[in-house]
């Protein structure tokens, strides 16, 4: 199994933490330190990005395909409640994380307009704060154990301060205590490339 990442790549981040999560042995190859693979990815995937996940002889691309056929394909530790209740829960809070939360933080990544880099800025902030309740629910997004939510958020989370945005604990107590805990979860921290730790080097 390869995937095909990029050392700076919140999508990417989302896929590494559910394979450290899982103990799975992949072959991570970023492509900006190999220029071969970026010719191999083009052919691999017809939009040529990253996440591409190659298993024998399956392809896969779309964070969302990738993370959930890694946890159908190896499913212990489970990422996702068994009864199809739960799951339709947790699926319709990712889809909330990402129209509200994960979006904005691509639109800060990816765009060139100031004006559209600060009003995302100000949404995610202003958001993630209103939501400070929702953290202290259960010890994980809306399920006690680790799923494929926490995987999505978490690396959304690790890159505030690179998005200039400082939630303080009297904001968002809540949300701290939520991302101390999952900072120094061992599979994230195996998740992390050193271009992403540097994002929080000076803490």
């Amino acid at each position: 199994m390869a995937l095909y990442s990029s050392e700076n790549c919140l999508n990417c981040h989302r896929v590494r933490f559910v394979l450290a999560e899982k103990g799975i042995n992949v072959e991570i190859i970023h492509v900006e330190q190999d220029r071969a693979a970026t010719a191999d990815l083009a052919e691999l995937n017809p939009y040529g990005e990253t996440p591409t996940l190659v298993d024998r002889d399956m392809v896969l691309y779309g964070t969302w395909v990738v993370t959930e056929y890694l946890d159908e394909r190896y499913p212990h530790p489970p990422l996702m409640p068994v009864d199809p209740v739960s799951r339709s829960r947790l699926r319709l809070a990712m889809y909330r994380m990402h129209r509200d939360w994960i979006e904005a933080g691509q639109i800060i990544e990816t765009s060139g307009g100031e004006k559209k880099v600060a009003a995302a800025k100000k949404q995610l902030r202003d958001s993630l704060i209103a939501a400070d309740d929702f953290f202290g629910l259960t010890p994980f997004i809306l399920n006690e154990e680790l799923s494929l939510a926490d995987c999505a958020l978490v690396p959304l989370l690790w890159r505030l301060p690179a998005y200039d945005i400082n939630l303080t604990v009297k904001q968002a107590p809540k949300l701290n205590q939520y991302m101390e805990r999952m900072f120094r979860r061992d599979s994230f921290q195996r998740s992390l490339t050193e271009a992403e730790r540097l994002m929080r080097e000076s803490e």
